[in-house]
């Protein structure tokens, strides 16, 4: 047997135990061995019964005192109970469905036993672990792995197939980390790791074999990502002549921030290369990304190519050739819309125009880039509110046209550690500062016994010619009563509280067609207040919103709630955002009062990673990355940096990969990168 035998040519590993093995995806022996424990229960230390704490599991021992008694309760239910004890205390052990317990724990002897006691009418332990004091060490008196399972799979059968697993292809693991990393980083080996995490001596044992495994899991991600920036610097492009660029700053009305004119010169900088830009503009909600944007563009134009922006929604399409033909009309530059709302007419004339380089700036969602449409010289993309382009996404636009520039703008402003992970293909620069003239949002957090006060303030932002946003946490009538729906409510509040007042709504089961035109009448002045779920997180700039506000706050995310006070204070007038909330959990109001208490999107993140975890950050179904099976993006913050620069320095192209050496890290990391249909070619 090797590591990629299949599981079925272990012992008692047949067909159906296959099938139920396939479903925690476990289908050969490296899948095995590679199928870490989700925790560990200290067996190691004994206690006496006295020590022992309810609701803490715990190892004891303890003799038999009562003669084991096997009822049945009711069909299908059988108890084994039976009372052990030591010189300190008691304990009652309940076993349920063992009738067998009954024959295996003998009257007046000792054993060992590990559960968790229960504090009822006295101590009560049900369906412990336990052994003989002559076999201790093999329940008890170890470190025991808890692992993932479905139905059928138990711990005990998982842990005896991995160690089946070990025992037969052990010795063929590969040690994919070079030995001199190894060395500089003081890694343990890659067999002591898998065989220590499996089945630990002691917890420093098992830190050791932890913090390898982690180093390796982001080495292959971070060879992977090395290979892909590698790949691109071998494109190469004409450099681009910066000279032009006193023409853009000419045309605006305004000054630019620090923050913003600094991003643009990372971008100059880029474009002055041989070889593509991979850049990520990250800023805050507000920041003026889109005039970072629009710089770009303008040096891509003037240098005689063409440039495209890609925007998430029609209607934000629709915003930004707006805005952005109302900027450069003074230059007379061609800037051509394509969406799937034009008639085929139009598409087809639009086409043509992109097709002989008649359009110069061209502004669009994703369908920009079907295989249908054809660029003439297409140099610099730019992505638009994309958190949720992924790294294959990425990777595939440099098939359209002549490697163009990638510039990927993101108005979700992520911590640094996920930052790393979800664009460590691309170069960062960071917009920090508001616009001149830009005043914070104030936020409030209310509870429900404040709704009268909030409709007249409502009333109040309506009256002085100001619009209003409602978000709301579900689409239609929810099971919980607590919750409100934007259907009954946007209802409520045309019929019953602003009666004279127009109430749009906006949800993500309505058609596109009507999505956008509920945006597009608020976005007008054509409406006043628009019930929404946050399907208008990611919507477009209505300066005259001042008020936002989202009910069953406590619903959300800190980072969402930022996401969705952004849509407020993009005008020159105070905005404000209320947080409403009958939740009275004190952890729950110290979140949403940590909302209150900043604007700055990059701490909130922070907070919200410390609070939920990265999974809202990171899914896979959002950015097309891998998985980490061990890594923890908030504990693992130095190991992530460390293999990220130990990768970068070893594999400085994917011919590197291509040696004998490196042949199970070639493996690894194409295997990892699968997922995201990237090639390292």
């Amino acid at each position: 047997m090797d590591l990629f035998s299949p599981v079925t040519e272990l012992r008692g590993v047949g067909a159906a135990r296959q099938k139920q093995l396939s479903k925690l995806h476990i289908e050969t022996l490296y899948d095995l061995i590679a199928f870490f424990p989700r925790a560990y229960e200290d067996r190691t230390k004994l206690l006496s019964v006295a020590e022992l704490e309810p609701g803490k599991p715990a190892c004891f021992e303890a003799m038999v005192i009562s003669r084991p008694q096997l009822s049945r309760v009711r069909r299908g239910m059988e108890l084994v109970k039976l009372r052990v004890a030591d010189e300190t205390g008691r304990v009652d052990l309940v076993f349920f469905n063992q009738p067998y317990v009954k024959d295996q724990l003998q009257y007046g002897e000792t054993y060992r036993f590990y559960g968790e006691v229960k504090d009822g009418y006295g101590y009560q332990m049900q369906n412990p672990a336990f052994e003989p004091l002559d076999k201790a060490g093999v329940v008890t008196g170890r470190i025991v792995p808890v692992y993932p399972l479905t139905a059928g799979v138990s711990n005990k059968l998982l842990g005896a197939c991995v160690r089946q697993a070990l025992e037969a292809c052990i010795d063929s693991l590969p040690d994919i980390l070079p030995q001199p990393v190894q060395e500089r980083f003081c890694l343990c080996t890659a067999r002591f790791a898998y065989e220590t995490v499996h089945a630990p001596a002691s917890f420093a044992d098992l830190e050791q074999a932890r913090r390898r495994l982690v180093f390796e899991e982001f080495f292959v991600f971070a060879a992977g990502l090395s290979c892909i920036r590698t790949r691109r610097e071998q494109y190469h492009v004409s450099p681009m002549d910066t000279r032009c660029m006193e023409g853009f700053y000419r045309l605006l009305p305004f000054r630019l921030t620090g923050s913003q004119q600094a991003a643009i010169d990372d971008i100059l900088r880029d474009l002055q290369k041989q070889h593509p830009m991979n850049r990520l503009v990250q800023g805050d909600v507000g920041s003026g990304k889109t005039m970072v944007a629009a710089a770009a563009l303008f040096c891509a134009v003037q240098n005689g190519h063409q440039a495209a922006l890609m925007a998430p929604t029609e209607i934000l399409a629709e915003q930004h050739a707006q805005s952005l033909s109302k900027l450069f009309s003074p230059l007379g530059l061609e800037i051509t819309l394509l969406t799937g709302s034009l008639t085929a007419a139009q598409k087809r004339t639009r086409k043509q125009e992109i097709s002989d380089g008649k359009a110069q700036i061209i502004i669009g969602t994703h369908a920009l880039f079907s295989q249908d449409v054809s660029f003439s010289d297409l140099s610099l993309v730019v992505c638009d509110e994309q958190h949720r382009f992924g790294v294959a996404q990425r990777a595939a636009l440099s098939q359209k046209g002549q490697s163009p520039h990638l510039l990927v703008m993101s108005a979700t402003p992520i911590p640094r550690t996920l930052s790393l992970i979800a664009y460590g293909d691309l170069d960062v620069s960071v917009i920090s500062e508001l616009p001149p003239g830009r005043l914070p949002v104030e936020t409030f957090l209310i509870g429900e016994d404040k709704r009268s006060r909030l409709n007249g303030f409502i009333e109040k932002q309506c009256a002085a010619g100001h619009q209003v946003y409602i978000v709301c946490p579900a689409v239609e009538d929810p099971e919980l009563e607590s919750l409100k729906s934007a259907e009954s409510w946007a209802l409520a509040l045309q019929q019953v509280v602003f009666p004279h007042r127009r109430v749009g709504l906006l949800h993500g089961k309505m058609k596109q067609a009507e999505k956008d035109a509920a945006l597009g009448a608020f976005a007008k002045g054509e409406t006043d207040i628009l019930v929404a779920t946050t399907v208008v997180e990611v919507g477009v700039d209505v300066p005259n919103a001042t008020l936002m506000v989202i009910e069953n706050a406590d619903r959300f995310g800190l980072s969402q709630l930022h996401q969705l006070r952004g849509r407020v204070g993009r005008g020159s007038a105070q905005s404000y955002c209320v947080l409403v909330s009958g939740n009275r959990n004190e952890q729950t109001r110290k979140r949403l009062k940590a909302l209150c208490a900043t604007t700055d999107g990059f701490k909130i993140a922070e907070e919200d990673l410390a609070l939920r975890g990265p999974g809202d950050f990171l899914g896979q179904r959002q950015h097309g990355l891998p998985l980490f099976k061990v890594a923890d993006l908030q504990m693992d913050v130095q190991t992530l940096l460390e293999a990220q620069q130990a990768a970068g320095e070893a594999i400085t192209g994917p011919e590197v990969l291509d040696r004998p050496e490196y042949a199970p890290l070639r493996k690894r990391v194409e295997a990892l990168f699968a997922q995201s249909s990237l090639t390292l070619n």
